[in-house]
Parts: structure tokens; C-alpha cells; sequence
């Protein structure tokens, strides 16, 4: 079923190549792009879910494909800005001790995928909780952050925003993984 929302959680799917492509060897000129691209993709992620529940569109294809969409496009962002190096030989955006936080998110999201997928064999679902609301938003916010201190290198607050944030979702990520792992092994034997 293509509503317009299904549509927008599919856009979000269908630009993770152009993303990652625009952060293989990126020059401040690529992070500009990418940091606009992101930016328009983030904002679909709450157009999607927002038309959905005002239009009463709401469908199991929606419900399927806008989690995935949200973790493919985190997970290949978080990725290349581990990995690629910038045009001019700097370190990429995320190093040294930041690394830590960038896979908590990316292990959360590979647990709690997991436990959704168990709990749908028992038919539990295992709706999102506000707390994951704001651990996404912070994940979306630190890596546009994060993306644009590429695209002006010379601004290092820009940067700075980005890593704190980028620690916060991870410290939400904790608490969120946390719960739901907690609320899904009752259901186990």
C-alpha cells in the first residue's frame, strides 16, 4: 500500500546509497550536500508517522519499513563517519574515545531488532517508548551536527555539539536497550 506516508519512510531507504556515496571521500563541498540531504530525510521521518496517524493511514507495511529505515540510514551514517577519511587527510569525524558511543547505538540497535523480531513470534508487540523517541531524535541531531563540522571545518563548536550528542544518545540508547531487553524476557521461557 503506497500512501504518501509508505512513500516518505521509503525515500528515507532509498537515500542511504546517495549518503554513503556522498561520504566515501568527502570534501567540505560533500558534507554540505550530505548535511542538507540528511537534514530533508530526518524531516520525513516525522512526516511519515505524523501523516500516517492524522490521515488514519496507518499500515503494517509502514510499521515494518520505517524502523528499518531509521536504523539503515543511522547505522550507514554512523559507519562512513567512523571510516572515511576527509579529502584533506584529516581523521574521520568520529575517533578515539567517540567510538564508543557510535557502537552502543549501532549494538542496541542489532539487540533490540532482534528482540522485536522474537517477541513477533509470540505476538507481543513491543511498542516505542517516548525515552526511544528522544534517544532518535539526539541520534539524528549529533549526526547532522556531526555531518555539518564537516562541511565547516573551522567551526569546532559545530563538532563539539555533535560528539556531546552523539554521547547522550548513547547514554539514552543504554537506558532504552535496557528496558526493552528487561520487558522482553518475560515473555521468554
Amino acid at each position: 500500500m503506497l500512501t504518501l506516508p509508505n512513500l516518505l519512510t521509503l525515500s528515507r531507504i532509498f537515500a542511504v546509497p546517495i549518503l554513503v556515496f556522498l561520504l566515501w571521500r568527502p570534501t567540505p563541498i560533500d558534507y554540505g550536500i550530505t548535511f542538507v540531504l540528511y537534514c530533508i530525510v530526518g524531516i520525513t521521518d516525522y512526516f511519515d508517522g505524523y501523516l500516517a496517524r492524522a490521515w488514519g493511514s496507518i499500515s503494517r507495511l509502514g510499521q515494518f519499513l520505517d524502523p528499518i529505515a531509521d536504523k539503515i540510514m543511522v547505522a550507514a551514517v554512523i559507519v562512513m563517519l567512523l571510516a572515511s577519511r576527509r579529502a584533506n587527510g584529516e581523521p574521520p569525524i568520529i575517533q578515539d574515545l567517540h567510538v564508543i558511543p557510535a557502537l552502543v547505538i549501532l549494538l542496541r540497535e542489532i539487540i533490540v531488532s532482534g528482540l522485536r523480531e522474537f517477541l513477533a513470534e509470540v505476538k507481543v508487540l513491543m511498542p516505542v517508548s517516548w525515552l526511544a523517541k528522544w534517544k532518535t531524535t539526539f541520534q539524528l541531531v549529533a549526526l547532522g551536527a556531526l555531518i555539518l563540522a564537516g562541511a565547516i571545518p573551522g567551526q569546532q563548536w559545530v563538532h563539539q555539539v555533535g560528539l556531546a550528542s552523539l554521547w547522550a544518545a548513547a547514554a539514552l540508547t543504554l537506558v532504552t536497550g535496557y528496558d526493552y531487553l528487561r520487558a522482553g524476557i518475560r515473555h521468554m521461557d
